[in-house]
């Protein structure tokens, strides 16, 4: 069986044009939208009408029907140009994957066609509602109620740390339906609208980093869905939120690797220019093995993400191998820019210099889509399972 690391011919056009995308509209805008958290509107309605936004939805409901492989490239670039709004951009496919997944063709219809119609003043966001302020990973944790009253269901309950949430149309929520199951067919998923009766968005939150990303959390007061809006069957919600995972892991890993590539390419430029001793640091060892490190392992971050990408467009189960992709880039990514800072000397503690950002940007890699533990976890039992 052969092997290829090579991206094809369209592979590579969308990561040159995601690139030069990233170069000339993220790039210019980043530090701003950095230091306002002000959401970048401007960005996300021309990356929609190049095509940049929704690329999983498949041709039927307008889409581009991109692969895991494809989304994977684009996101290393945009992240590359700034996570933040890298973040903003993916966070649409994170709510969409489930429905992509098990959602019937009309819900299809309904709510991801019209996010790919063009022509819009602004395009259609929406948000993976399923994170809670006692339970993320913890699934026993999970408060959300859905309960079945009459031909609707009426949900209850607190979403937090929601991306999105507070320029999202429509959310993809979990809730408990069978208190007795949980996540053995007790949770159940919807598509609940931002508009309806009941559905309360929170402040933003201003974080560390990737502050233009729009976080906040959700409170549904009796919230009546529709039947219709069931996203699969009954009890497939956690299934379902999971399922996404193995989907969107690889490409926030490969983001992590965009922020860490930005890292290491600010550093090395510097370490031309900055002289110590009669000489650029760049020709001191402890500076060369810095840089050294850095570039083996984005290299290596890179080939775990374009692994698990592989074997979900083959069709393979990769939920091992997202994980690892995910532990691994996201603890390169802290360190890379961490390094990053520390080559920069005292300059690099500086909001004047780029790396203090990237630094800052680095650290939810580890947090959010299942923390760096919780990846470990997934790994273990993945190996375990599959050793019996």
């Amino acid at each position: 069986m052969s092997i290829d690391f090579g991206l094809s011919e369209e592979q590579l056009a969308l990561r040159e044009l995601a690139h030069d995308f990233s170069k000339n509209e993220i790039r210019p805008v980043a530090a701003h939208h950095d230091e306002t958290g002000e959401y970048p509107w401007g960005v996300l309605a021309k990356a929609h009408e190049l095509g940049l936004l929704n690329t999983h939805i498949a041709p039927e409901n307008g889409g581009l029907g991109l692969g895991a492989m494809d989304g994977m490239v684009i996101a290393e670039e945009l992240a590359w140009g700034c996570s933040g709004i890298g973040t903003a951009m993916e966070a649409n496919g994170l709510a969409e994957q489930p429905v992509i997944l098990g959602g019937s063709e009309s819900l299809k219809a309904r709510y991801l066609s019209p996010m790919t119609e063009s022509g819009r003043e602004r395009p259609i966001m929406c948000a993976y509602a399923v994170t809670e302020p006692g339970a993320g990973s913890d699934v026993q944790g999970l408060k959300t109620t859905a309960v079945k009253k009459g031909d609707k269901w009426v949900i209850n309950g607190t979403k937090m740390w929601i991306t999105n949430a507070g320029v999202a149309d429509w959310y993809f929520v979990v809730a408990v339906t069978d208190p007795a199951k949980l996540a053995r067919g007790g949770m159940t998923a919807f598509i609940v609208e931002k508009g309806w009766a009941g559905v309360h968005v929170g402040k933003k939150e201003y974080n560390m980093g990737q502050r233009c990303s729009d976080t906040r959390g959700l409170t549904f007061e009796d919230v009546e869905v529709p039947e219709e809006n069931i996203v699969g069957q009954i009890g497939d919600g956690w299934k379902l939120a999971m399922a996404a995972f193995d989907y969107t892991r690889p490409a926030v890993s490969c983001a992590a690797i965009g922020v860490a590539r930005a890292a290491l390419e600010h550093a090395a430029q510097y370490a031309t220019e900055r002289k110590t001793f009669g000489q650029p640091i760049a020709n001191h060892q402890a500076i060369q093995f810095m840089l050294a490190d850095m570039a083996m392992e984005i290299d290596a971050g890179r080939l775990l993400c374009w692994k698990a990408a592989w074997m979900k467009d083959a069709g393979l189960r990769n939920t091992k191998e997202a994980a690892m992709a995910k532990a691994f880039c996201a603890d390169v990514v802290m360190k890379t820019t961490t390094n990053a800072v520390q080559v920069y000397g005292g300059y690099g503690y500086s909001e004047e210099y780029p790396v203090e950002k990237l630094m800052r940007d680095a650290k939810i890699f580890q947090i959010y889509e299942g923390t760096s533990q919780i990846q470990r976890m997934i790994i273990a039992r993945e190996m375990l399972s599959r050793g019996k």
